[in-house]
């Protein structure tokens, strides 16, 4: 029954996660990216508020909180920025396989940060691992059809920067909110992260963010339903699937999320990726499986000493 909800909360991670693209790349047409930020971070702060109250009012508040959680709330605001800026610049598929070097940015982070991590990083499969990812998400944007003009090259950079920060992120949480569990870290970095993205909102947005105003009112639940769908629920299931398949096995099945950003993208908005490019994140993404079998492989060996 514990893997069935493994399996049933990963698939609603992925199709969760593979959605916000989706509707960034919508929204983009008709609000800035400061007031798209500023709405779906206040809407998921709201939702996660409550966990909050609820944990301070039965005395079970973790001790120095709010500090610790700082550092990884300024990374994430950070990764948030460049994500969504990323959409405005380039095509949701090609945007996800830029995302996906996020794996190389872990890795070097865990190399340097935790160092029982370095015998898996070291071992050679997980060295061409690396290497797949590097020339697979190169290639990616390398092989498109249109020009590599400044607007298409800094969109992907930003979808690389945001992949690389929301690694920073993770790996922030694992060291400054050890023993904290996973949904308290989290809404008290909403918390945060939303205080930043309303603010820069009200000083950046157009007209102080009240430009959403002018969508209907089906576009406004439908902005509301993404922050939902992508910040507040996603990372709940995304834990949940960590906890009941492993992290490995969770983070490979979201491997999947390239490719269906990129078939929903084609019928969607007519985004149109070539069989070189299809070809390239295809190698990326086996890279990134490689690399998260030889961490299962490692770590098994390891607790069966």
């Amino acid at each position: 029954m514990s893997a069935g909800m493994g399996v049933l909360t990963i698939l609603m991670t992925l199709l969760g996660w593979s959605s916000i693209p989706l509707f960034l790349r919508y929204y983009s047409e008709h609000i800035d990216p400061w007031t798209s930020n500023g709405w779906r971070y206040g809407a998921s702060a709201l939702f996660w508020a409550p966990v909050l109250i609820v944990t301070a009012v039965r005395g079970r508040w973790p001790a120095g909180l709010w500090r610790a959680a700082l550092i990884p709330g300024s990374i994430n605001v950070c990764g948030q920025i460049c994500f969504v800026w990323a959409h405005y610049q380039i095509e949701p598929g090609l945007l996800t396989f830029g995302l996906r070097s996020q794996i190389l940015f872990a890795a070097i982070g865990a190399y340097l940060l935790f160092p029982p991590e370095r015998a898996v990083i070291r071992t050679p499969s997980y060295l061409w691992g690396a290497l797949l990812v590097l020339t697979g998400t190169s290639g990616s944007i390398l092989l498109s059809p249109h020009s590599i003009d400044w607007s298409r090259l800094s969109g992907f950079g930003l979808s690389v920067a945001s992949g690389g920060l929301f690694a920073c992120y993770a790996l922030s949480v694992r060291k400054y909110l050890p023993g904290v569990s996973s949904v308290m870290a989290f809404a008290a970095i909403s918390q945060l992260t939303a205080i930043v993205m309303v603010a820069l909102m009200f000083v950046l947005g157009q007209r102080y963010g009240a430009d959403v105003w002018n969508l209907s009112r089906e576009q406004i639940v439908w902005l509301l339903m993404s922050a939902l769908i992508g910040i507040a629920l996603g990372h709940v299931f995304y834990y949940m699937s960590i906890a009941r398949l492993g992290v490995a096995v969770s983070a490979g099945v979201l491997q999947l999320q390239p490719f269906l950003v990129a078939v929903a993208s084609y019928l969607l908005f007519g985004e149109v990726l070539q069989v070189g490019q299809w070809l390239a994140g295809g190698v990326a993404i086996g890279g990134a499986m490689l690399m998260l079998a030889i961490q299962l492989r490692v770590s098994q060996q390891r607790n069966s000493r």
